[in-house]
């Protein structure tokens, strides 16, 4: 068969070639110093979600950032059992290898995996049909009873409060890893909360303290 792209190869493409004319050719010094290495001072943990790329809602340059995604923007808690940790691996390398200054944790609106968490929608599902999604959004199961008992398993009322409540669960499960408790107890290493609101565009940050989220104007 030729090598035809498909319509959405072919959007890709055009967007690649947009990229080489405003990204990366007038800009081609930035590009050349990172081929020495990186240096973010900033991990990011976000969804995977399509709409909340936090390169965009940050507007930073390439290189500022070290970004992990998935769904639901969730750290698991540390633990020695043999397998494929991802989240896990990537937090050990920004944390001891790259030594990020700042962790942002950056949950959003609108969050499917949240809702699902919520609803329990996808519970005894087999994995490869929404299995694997189900054991990972059990993360949050300690999170949702107390927001199923006040505001109900539905509405945007109940979806904002899992939504929230996941970023609270990720960084708590982040304090479980050594190496982020002892630089984050040495002032080494700072752990923050975000959350990006789809409907209004706009960012709010974790105030730990009064267990709230403040909107940045």
């Amino acid at each position: 068969m030729p090598n035809v792209p498909t319509l959405e190869l072919a959007s890709l493409i055009e967007g690649y070639r947009r990229f080489r004319e405003n990204g990366w050719t007038p800009r081609r010094e930035r590009w050349a110093a990172l081929r020495e290495g990186q240096q973010p001072q900033v991990m990011v943990i976000a969804c995977s979600d399509s709409r909340v790329d936090p390169a965009q809602i940050f507007d930073v340059d390439p290189g500022e950032i070290f970004v992990v995604r998935n769904v639901a923007a969730m750290v698991p808690p540390f633990e020695t059992t043999p397998g494929h940790h991802g989240v896990s691996a990537a937090l050990e390398f920004a944390v001891q290898v790259l030594k990020v200054r700042e962790i942002v944790v950056l949950g959003h609106g609108m969050c499917g995996g949240c809702k699902a968490a919520l609803t329990q929608e996808l519970r005894g599902t087999q994995p490869g049909e929404g299995g694997f999604i189900a054991d990972w959004i059990a993360l949050l199961d300690e999170a949702r009873e107390p927001i199923a008992r006040e505001f109900g398993t539905e509405g945007r009322v109940a979806e904002r409060a899992m939504e929230q409540a996941g970023v609270k669960v990720s960084i708590a499960n982040l304090r479980t890893f050594p190496c982020v408790r002892e630089k984050e107890s040495a002032g080494e290493l700072r752990l923050r909360g975000a959350f990006f609101a789809i409907s209004d565009g706009v960012l709010h940050l974790l105030d730990e303290e009064q267990d709230s989220f403040t909107p940045i104007t």
